[in-house]
């Protein structure tokens, strides 16, 4: 077991080269078992969730070859279809799998995913979608067991805009025979970024980025070399981080298209950002408004991602700030541990009012999921004193060297392996 051990109360101030994006390397990497050959990924982070994907890969009968900021997959090899269900309990991604397993094979069995403990994941969507284009599912003793003869493209309609959902029908629908419609297609930039992966291997996938996208089926896909697109709430992290401390930051790399909505309450809560065509910057003006209410949503709206980390941001604003989620029933599960710092927050149902205090102090607190241990960090870096935060596990998940980058940038932080 680790532990973060922050000392609060020193402004964050220096440069970070952003990471690429977790949501979008993960299926990334397991669109690249249907090409049948090499694809390498560049700006690949090093997380536990890329760690296990790894694994899933080898398992499935993949080489992979990891190097500092690339990875290697061999997909030549590819020889099972089954990813058995500790592997699947460990990150909800990794049913993302299922698409490309079935149009390798034909066939899948995969057990039903976990991840973070954030509420519910209905993965009824991508089941509906995959009966549609002729595969047939039962579900049992915690499996999904897969099969159909030959993948068939047709029109699906999302009843919501669900990022895995539309992940799972386009890796489905690439070799599939015929044309696959999709209406109310998220539209997210790790979409995007899925799109253009494929289409470097061969695929044909149209209209990615918004709420309809075409994919036109294709024979066979080939290897492909791409570089992952920088993560917007890693980045987003970071520069609430100069800004609850008083510092400033620059962000290599960082894409300020993806992230207008959190920007804008950056702007709100009172950060001076500039963005130019090698990253954002911020800095603090050394006094935090309140934001009148965040309500997340899907892209473009303000993603259920940040949420926690700007309720931190909240937690020591001047005022009062209200936050509704509307994405998962169960993502306030650091507030008592915010509370436990000092912060002054009450929730009922899926809002949260945030009255902003002059001062947290540090404490012992738990790390339940990786955006809450994100916000339980930040917090600890404003606070007075110092914090020791257990639960890492969750946070190495979604941010890369989070304790390297910091310090580099001045706070106090180490790892402790007890």
């Amino acid at each position: 077991m680790n532990k973060l051990v922050i000392e609060g109360g020193i402004p964050m101030r220096g440069e970070i080269a952003m990471q690429g994006a977790k949501n979008a390397v993960l299926p990334i990497l397991a669109a690249s078992i249907m090409s049948g050959e090499i694809c390498v990924i560049h700006n690949c982070p090093w997380l536990r969730d890329v760690e296990k994907t790894g694994i899933v890969l080898e398992k499935l009968g993949c080489r992979v070859r990891r190097g500092a900021d690339t990875i290697q997959v061999d997909a030549s090899g590819i020889n099972d279809c089954r990813i058995d269900e500790r592997l699947m309990r460990e990150m909800r991604s990794s049913i993302i799998f299922l698409g490309a397993i079935l149009s390798v094979s034909g066939r899948a069995e995969v057990g039903l995913p976990g991840g973070c403990p954030i509420g519910l994941r209905p993965i009824d969507l991508h089941l509906k979608a995959l009966r549609q284009m002729g595969v047939n599912i039962i579900e049992e003793h915690g499996y999904l067991k897969c099969e159909c003869a030959r993948l068939k493209g047709c029109a699906i309609h999302l009843d919501f805009a669900s990022v895995g959902a539309t992940e799972n029908i386009m890796l489905a629908a690439v070799k599939a025979e015929g044309e696959t419609t999709i209406t109310n297609a998220a539209r997210e930039p790790e979409i995007i970024d899925l799109a253009q992966f494929l289409n470097r291997m061969g695929a044909k996938v149209h209209g990615a980025g918004s709420s309809f996208i075409t994919i036109e089926g294709v024979d066979k896909l080939h290897g492909a070399e791409y570089s992952v697109m920088p993560d917007r709430i890693v980045s987003q992290t970071y520069l609430i981080g100069a800004m609850i401390t008083g510092g400033e930051i620059m962000l290599k790399n960082a894409n300020a298209s993806h992230m207008q909505a959190g920007l804008s309450a950056l702007a709100e809560m009172g950060g001076r950002i500039k963005t130019t065509p090698e990253g954002v910057y911020l800095k603090s003006r050394g006094h935090i408004n309140s934001i009148h209410i965040i309500r997340t949503m899907p892209y473009p709206g303000f993603p259920t991602d940040a949420q926690s980390p700007f309720m931190a941001l909240a937690a020591v604003a001047d005022g009062t700030s209200v936050f509704v989620e509307n994405i998962f029933e169960n993502r306030f599960r650091h507030v008592d541990e915010l509370v436990r710092m000092g912060a002054d927050i009450k929730v009922e149902g899926r809002s949260a009012v945030v009255r902003g205090v002059k001062k947290l102090y540090g404490a012992n607190v738990e790390a339940y999921e990786l955006r809450g241990g994100a916000a339980l960090v930040l917090a600890a870096m404003a606070a007075e004193g110092k914090t020791e935060i257990t639960g890492t596990e969750f946070i190495d998940r979604g941010y890369e060297d989070i304790e390297g980058n910091l310090s580099r940038c001045g706070i106090r932080i180490r790892r402790i392996r007890v």
